[in-house]
């Protein structure tokens, strides 16, 4: 139970294997496959440039990633450190974490769709219109904040080696996710897991689908928390304030860029707070952001509060 603390430098030392690296030459293999069915057999459109610009995005992750490290392990190990137990390497605690940290993921990924802050470190992974296997790649580079939300999992006393190969998992089954070329799967398999199918609801901009299925792995956390729906036409990809670039920077900072003006524009606390956690869906209407400046105002009225916010 009382185990000696682990260090960043075991922890490095134990040459833990990067499985997405290893699944990577699969991962493109399997991008031009989709790109010749779809172009060759199905007669479908391929937005190249938005394909590229999604790999740009990924190998942006992979740097970031990199940089962020010592960060990111750091705080695991901090937190597993904390707590005078610890929860043995075997096969049922990679079971534990699995089932624990898909429950975390469902949550990071609901806060991020539901708070704005958050939403600018996710919103990358949705600016595209179309749906296919390189959507998988847009990871925005400061996605790495979103560690704060897998701490719970290093104060279980789960080791920070079962964390990291589990973790790394959960990541790479996200990418058969996104494609329109597989179908609806037998029922067992729909009920429990996250299919194409539920992540292509969950990427959609029809009114029916908007934050639905977040679910990582487990689609069940969505059937529990009331955040399922079934596919049922064809969904509309992308965001609702389409970004209208295939600039990786700009893919990855364009709504951080939008709360720093936002902030810099009202000077009131809960403006600031409400730009910061309200709903993302007020970067569409600033009308909620004058009201809690202080500022009452219609929707007609918009530019003459900014102005007066201004002045």
């Amino acid at each position: 139970m009382n185990e000696p603390k682990l260090t960043l430098e075991q922890v490095f030392a134990m040459d833990l294997p990067p499985i997405i690296i290893y699944a990577a030459p699969v991962m493109f293999a399997l991008v031009f496959v989709e790109y010749f069915i779809r172009i060759r057999k199905l007669r479908r459109n391929y937005d190249t440039k938005d394909a590229f610009a999604a790999t740009a995005v990924g190998i942006g992750n992979i740097i970031s990633s990199a940089l962020t490290k010592v960060f990111t392990f750091g705080l695991v190990l901090l937190c597993y450190n904390l707590v005078p137990w610890s929860i043995p390497i075997t096969w049922w605690s990679f079971a534990l974490c699995f089932v624990v940290l898909d429950f975390c993921r469902y949550w990071a990924h609901r806060v991020a769709h539901e708070q704005r802050f958050w939403w600018a470190t996710h919103v990358t992974h949705h600016s595209s219109e179309q749906y296919n296997f390189t959507v998988a790649f847009r990871l925005s580079w400061i996605q790495q904040l979103k560690i704060i939300f897998f701490l719970p999992i290093a104060l279980m006393g789960i080791h920070p080696v079962v964390f990291f190969i589990v973790h790394q998992i959960e990541v790479l089954y996200q990418f058969w996710l996104h494609t329109e070329l597989i179908k609806k799967l037998p029922r067992p398999i729909e009920f429990i897991f996250t299919t194409p199918s539920h992540h292509r609801v969950h990427h959609a901009t029809n009114e029916k689908y908007l934050d639905k299925n977040y679910g990582s792995t487990l689609i069940i956390w969505d059937r529990i928390f009331g955040t399922f729906k079934e596919e049922e036409e064809t969904p509309d990809y992308g965001i609702l304030k389409p970004v209208g670039s295939y600039n990786p920077v700009y893919l990855v900072f364009h709504e951080a860029i939008d709360i720093v003006k936002d902030l810099s524009t009202y000077r009131s606390p809960k403006a600031w707070y409400k730009i910061l956690f309200g709903s993302p869906n007020l970067t569409l209407n600033k009308k909620a952001y004058a009201e809690a400046a202080g500022l009452p105002v219609n929707d007609s009225k918009e530019e003459e509060v900014k102005a007066k916010v201004e002045a």
